[in-house]
């Protein structure tokens, strides 16, 4: 039995705990997009793998819940020169051929999305995923419904690194910690961890979070202090 998920709850929770009280329309529909799809096909799989993958996509977009492109530029012209800035500044290090740079047929293979979907290859595993030409138009991945497409499936399927959700969240782990590496390896996994719980414990309304967990720790305190 499919048991569906208090929305209502589920918006003041987060809205609190991660969106420091207001939400915008974006991020609402964004949210919404995200939750829809996985009502539509993944409604009895396992809920933290639902959590892993808002919080990707709320750190992948910066917080706003949209399709980005890389660096948050307006263009691909922008994003590139921001990226070749910090490339030749030398505060990307860790790239060895830079992605972004333009083909021979003009097209730019740097992050856009949900989730930051970046070189050629992925463009083309993508495009099978997705049933959309993502090589031919490389923006499309910038359209709601293929961002969220990619975003699920890819992290549900291990399409980014070879990890997937399954992974790290089962019925004998749950390392939220890890589960980042079915992205981009440990960078800001501890970070990503704390999200993805919030937004578990949004999905459940007898879980202590918030305003409440805030309270208890607080009472916790008090209680310590009194007693030395």
């Amino acid at each position: 039995m499919v048991v569906h998920m208090d929305r209502s709850f589920f918006f003041d929770a987060v809205r609190g705990d991660l969106f420091k009280g207001e939400m915008t329309h974006p991020q609402v529909v964004g949210i919404t997009a995200i939750l829809d799809a996985w009502d539509e096909r993944f409604s009895q799989a396992d809920r933290r793998w639902l959590a892993y993958i808002l919080a990707t996509a709320y750190h992948e977009t910066a917080h706003t819940m949209q399709p980005v492109r890389e660096t948050l530029a307006q263009s691909d012209a922008r994003a590139v020169e921001i990226l070749e800035t910090a490339f030749a500044a030398g505060r990307l290090s860790w790239v060895k051929t830079p992605y972004w740079r333009p083909d021979e047929d003009g097209r730019c293979w740097l992050g856009r999305g949900l989730v930051q979907l970046t070189h050629k290859r992925n463009y083309e595993a993508m495009s099978v995923l997705t049933g959309i030409d993502l090589v031919a138009d490389p923006d499309r991945a910038m359209e709601m419904d293929a961002a969220v497409t990619i975003l699920i499936d890819g992290m549900l399927q291990g399409s980014f690194t070879g990890h997937k959700l399954a992974d790290h969240l089962n019925a004998a782990s749950e390392d939220w910690v890890n589960a980042r590496r079915i992205v981009n390896g440990t960078d800001r996994a501890e970070k990503l961890a704390a999200y993805a719980m919030a937004f578990h414990a949004a999905m459940r309304p007898n879980a202590a979070h918030g305003v409440i967990a805030r309270l208890k720790a607080w009472g916790s305190r008090v209680i310590a202090r009194l007693t030395l």
